[in-house]
């Protein structure tokens, strides 16, 4: 009886060439099978070795210039992005309640000047009735650069996708405003669970004898929401940037990590700039800048590790082992 790489194989067998074929797709399917845990065996073995080459391959692809890319263009177009959300989702709810809630969130993106950039978005929204058309297609045109720079950046660090699959530029146009519109419907989701959340703050819960507040239970909820739908947008930016399929496990398994790791990076900074930075002596009325962009240069450089991660691991699988 003929046996596959991931057990036996059934008890009957197809006769004649219904048989062959019977036979074929088995031993196929259980040599892909045994490459997988193969590949998984070797990448969790030898962690060592695996985090060399993708030091290595992020290196050679030039992965800090992609990261400082990355980082420029996503300071030149989040002002307009949110300016444009704002401007779009202030005619459906209300505008004081919008800034507060990215006020909240942006604190997750941004672990410094949160506050400074929320007062330049609403100083924006003030005076939204001098913008044009024109206006508008110029908030547009740098809402969209974040997402294209950073597709291209994706294309070097999957260029082993890009070799085999060619991405229609239709394609690539639309993506920019799809993630657009899905920031947009985040931000009308996490505004409408926040102001859920804060209406609890108030309220009391008597369980057993006991009287419990809940305001600290909606600042956890907000703060795991907060992750939560980071990891959710990293998750998607995994999924679409890259040319080719990937696996939703694989891609969510790294927007957790890359979120959680950017969490504690996020409180590194906090205590950094608090604690021993010299930013302010050093560059003065620009030092705000200086710390936003430093703050986006860690995002994207964890975020593009991320990246070069999951193409090692495909490398891995194509070669068939993780030898150096």
């Amino acid at each position: 009886m003929l046996r596959g790489g991931n057990g036996p194989a059934p008890a009957t067998m197809p006769a004649g060439s219904i048989g062959y074929a019977w036979n074929s797709i088995w031993r196929i399917s259980g040599l892909f099978m045994s490459r997988g845990r193969h590949t998984l065996r070797t990448s969790l073995g030898r962690p060592a070795r695996f985090l060399h080459r993708v030091l290595r391959s992020f290196r050679h692809n030039q992965g800090l210039l992609l990261s400082g890319a990355v980082a420029y263009y996503g300071l030149l177009s989040i002002i307009p992005l949110l300016a444009l959300l704002l401007v779009a989702l202030s005619h459906f709810m209300d505008e004081a309640t919008l800034l507060a809630s990215i006020r909240d969130h942006l604190e997750f993106v941004l672990p410094v000047h949160a506050e400074e950039l929320t007062q330049q978005i609403a100083a924006f929204l003030e005076h939204r009735h001098v913008v044009g058309w024109i206006g508008i297609l110029v908030l547009i045109f740098f809402s969209t650069m974040a997402f294209t720079v950073l597709e291209n950046a994706m294309s070097v660090i999957f260029l082993h996708r890009v070799a085999i699959h060619r991405r229609h530029f239709m394609v690539s146009a639309v993506i920019p405003f799809s993630f657009i519109l899905l920031v947009g419907l985040g931000l009308i989701l996490i505004t409408i669970i926040s102001g859920v959340l804060h209406g609890l703050e108030d309220q009391q819960v008597r369980v057993f004898g006991l009287t419990w507040q809940l305001s600290g239970l909606s600042g956890l909820l907000l703060y795991l929401l907060g992750v939560l739908g980071l990891a959710l947008l990293l998750t998607s930016l995994y999924m679409v940037m890259p040319v080719g399929h990937l696996a939703l496990r694989h891609a969510f398994a790294g927007g957790l990590a890359a979120a959680l790791l950017w969490e504690i990076a996020r409180h590194v900074l906090v205590w950094y700039f608090a604690r021993l930075s010299l930013v302010n002596v050093v560059y003065g009325s620009f030092a705000t800048v200086i710390v936003i962009l430093i703050s986006f240069e860690l995002g994207a450089l964890i975020l593009l590790l991320g990246a070069q991660v999951i193409a090692e691991l495909e490398r891995g699988e194509d070669d068939g082992n993780f030898e150096t």
